[in-house]
């Protein structure tokens, strides 16, 4: 089996992140006001959002679609999860990489890509970055019902998203790709950030552990929705379960899609992730690691074409 493993981790946003540098705080309030009253000294003095506490990061990141990326409207329920606009915009970037290398160096024309989304979310931030970023088309996938329901309020609410972004139920928790994709649809790409946590018990554990090391003070009862709820957070048998039925699925969809992706944060998986796509005979397996501070992470990339059969992709959809 092929690999392509990078050794190190990275700890810099990709080149094109609109976000690798420090944040331009007047213009972000310039962009969402209510945010000035979350901003404060740090203990360097100087001006700083408390990320400690979920109405200042959502509206932080809210800021950040609205002033770099031009969406306007982007209300989703406080109890579901506020995702990190820098760090998801990284792997839209990655994925993008992902195509031009498939392509020999060449962005395929963005209208003829269809990228799926595995777990969409409320926010829809995948997508809608990945629409305003590269043009993308997007099929946003999730098992929730309300969290279609919101995503598409925030399509319809920014004129951007238009037309790009096709949203699609997962009715049977149980699978992954089997019963959303249909027999003879293509995607070029699918990305997913798999629930972490196997249990409800470890996500409010995990919950604890990060706003306490934000803060710096143990606290006994964080807000949950600052990590999100449910399905957000939690599968029978945590990142490793998902991921490794995700590859699975995927050998039934192996002349579907050019390229599968997926997050992978806890570096201990990736040993059984490599033998079970060895299992699947995978013919590429490409590892890509991120960084936004502290955190590192990585995408895991494989692809069950033949080159032939690549070519013959390339041939029929990218040109």
């Amino acid at each position: 089996m092929p690999s392509d493993t990078t050794p190190q981790e990275k700890t810099t946003l990709h080149p094109r992140n609109k976000n690798r540098e420090r944040y331009d705080l007047a213009a972000l309030i310039e962009a969402m006001p209510g945010l000035a009253e979350h901003v404060k000294p740090n203990k360097y003095g100087d001006d700083s959002v408390d990320f400690a506490n979920p109405i200042a990061v959502k509206l932080l990141n809210k800021a950040l679609l609205k002033h770099y990326y031009g969406i306007d409207n982007w209300e989703f329920p406080d109890e579901n999860l506020t995702p990190p606009i820098p760090g998801r915009a990284d792997y839209i970037h990655y994925v993008a990489d992902l195509l031009i290398e498939a392509n020999f160096g060449r962005m395929p024309a963005a209208e003829k890509i269809t990228v799926l989304d595995i777990g969409t979310g409320a926010s829809c931030i995948y997508p809608i970055l990945g629409v305003v970023e590269y043009g993308f088309n997007f099929v946003a996938a999730d098992i929730d019902a309300d969290s279609l329901t919101t995503a598409e309020n925030i399509i319809t609410a920014n004129l951007p998203l238009t037309d790009k972004i096709e949203l699609r139920q997962q009715e049977n928790p149980a699978y992954i790709f089997n019963e959303l994709l249909y027999d003879t649809e293509q995607i070029d790409i699918t990305m997913c950030n798999p629930p972490f946590h196997a249990s409800a018990d470890e996500a409010t554990k995990g919950t604890q552990r990060k706003v306490s090391n934000l803060s710096g003070k143990r606290v006994k009862t964080p807000e949950l929705n600052f990590a999100g709820v449910g399905n957000e957070l939690v599968y029978p048998g945590g990142e490793h379960a998902f991921i490794h039925n995700m590859i699975a699925e995927s050998k039934l969809f192996a002349n579907q899609c050019f390229w599968f992706t997926t997050l992978v944060s806890k570096q201990s998986n990736l040993k059984g992730i490599y033998k079970a796509l060895d299992g699947i005979s995978a013919t590429r397996v490409k590892t890509i690691p991120m960084g936004t501070g502290n955190k590192s992470t990585r995408i895991v990339a494989w692809s069950l074409l033949t080159p032939e059969q690549q070519k013959a992709w390339r041939e029929a959809r990218w040109k």
